[in-house]
């Protein structure tokens, strides 16, 4: 009987496992987690709620999320799209929702139940899962030997590495899968943070911790120029979320420091043109001339970020608003259409991942199986695949693992 092993219990991993339990294939399935239990990162995905994937349904639109990996996806995003994801999880016992952003959860808002469906189905089909299990080499010679770190050592005709990538190394991601495939002739492409918020070198931002935009357009101005349109969120740190994650990952091998900083150039009303948004606010200020010019900005954006905002721009904000100069008020009006920060550094944001990782052009995309070994197959975040946030990085490791399953039942049969 052949004997399949599966190092990482992650979403791909998991999928991988579930699959060949599915397909029936004859084999002794083994799969090892460093974990305690299986899925820790899917747990803790979306706050603890796992945003299972998207709600998204045209391919095209889905594919253009994934910054590095989109070619590459195809064949496993067609085979297993997020909509055979999301049936598949509910003809598990698992009720789904999708939420106005279109992220899908489940209904429960716990991770745990989509772990346990994997949990149920792999005790039922008998796959031996041994977690907390550490493993510390991967050899090849005609067969595959996988040296645990208890001394064990085992061996196997189908070698698969799920092992993830080096982010939130508390859930067990600490980047030895890249060793691993080293070890069997594979190439690692440079790796960097993704999804990440940014820090920023203006101190005035502090003061706007919590206020948040639903729509904004960014723009990224380092070595390249990249930009997204989507929503942020201040931190006393510097900015946050979808908008900036997406952004992030589209420069994630971008350097940037304190004595160097890239800029980030944010319009707060891209639907707007400048000329409209000063008409708008002028025609504010001359309805209430009497008031306060914080009163009047406050009603187009958050009162504190107009504030803070004028405060920056050293315009007296408690001035009347018939004492605003022109000048004054064609600051503040540009300033909202492209407000120029200083990007000094990154900080992990909730769907951290790594961006790079086993080279692509080194294995099959229709199989998932590596072109330099035959029987060595790789799925998930150890790939150079990566996505924006909403459930695109579990859905790319559902769908590798789907294929994984499916490529070694059929060179079973």
């Amino acid at each position: 009987m052949k004997r399949i092993l599966i190092i990482g219990g992650g979403a791909a991993g998991m999928m991988t496992a579930a699959t060949l339990a599915e397909c029936g294939v004859q084999a002794e399935i083994t799969l090892i987690e460093r974990n305690p239990r299986l899925g820790q990162k899917v747990i803790i995905s979306g706050g603890g709620r796992c945003n299972v994937t998207t709600g998204v349904e045209d391919y095209k639109e889905v594919l253009a999320a994934y910054p590095r990996g989109a070619r590459f996806l195809k064949t496993a995003m067609y085979s297993f799209p997020p909509s055979a994801m999301q049936e598949w999880v509910e003809s598990h016992g698992v009720p789904l929702k999708c939420e106005d952003d279109l992220r899908v959860f489940p209904k429960s808002d716990k991770g745990t139940d989509i772990v346990r469906i994997f949990e149920n189905l792999l005790a039922e089909s008998k796959v031996n899962v041994m977690c907390k299990r550490v493993v510390s080499e991967v050899d090849y010679d005609g067969e595959f030997k996988v040296k645990l770190n208890t001394d064990e050592v085992l061996g196997a005709d189908v070698l698969v590495i799920t092992t993830g990538g080096q982010a939130y190394k508390r859930t067990g991601s600490k980047g030895d899968g890249y060793g691993f495939a080293e070890s069997l002739n594979h190439s690692i492409t440079n790796l960097a943070p993704s999804l990440t918020a940014f820090v920023l070198e203006e101190k005035w931002i502090k003061e706007l911790a919590g206020v948040s935009f639903k729509n904004v357009k960014l723009k990224f101005i380092g070595k390249e120029k990249y930009d997204f349109t989507g929503p942020i969120m201040f931190t006393h740190k510097g900015v946050t979320g979808p908008g900036v994650f997406a952004l992030s990952a589209l420069s994630a091998f971008e350097l940037f420091y304190r004595e160097k900083p890239a800029q980030l150039e944010v319009d707060f009303f891209p639907n707007e043109t400048q000329e409209a948004l000063s008409q708008r606010l002028r025609m504010e200020m001359g309805g209430s001339p009497k008031k306060q010019f914080h009163n009047i900005l406050g009603l187009i954006i958050p009162k504190s970020f107009s504030r803070s905002l004028c405060e920056a721009l050293g315009v007296n904000a408690h001035k009347r608003n018939n004492e605003i100069s022109k000048k004054e008020l064609n600051k503040i009006i540009q300033n909202l259409k492209q407000l120029k920060l200083n990007i000094i550094g990154r900080s992990p944001g909730e769907e951290f991942v790594t961006a790079g990782g086993v080279d692509l052009s080194e294995v099959n995309s229709k199989t998932m199986e590596s072109k330099m070994t035959e029987n060595l197959y790789f799925g998930g975040e150890i790939l150079n695949v990566d996505g924006f946030t909403g459930g695109y990085n579990l859905q790319a490791a559902w769908a590798a693992g789907r294929l994984i399953g499916n490529s070694i039942a059929k060179k079973n049969d």
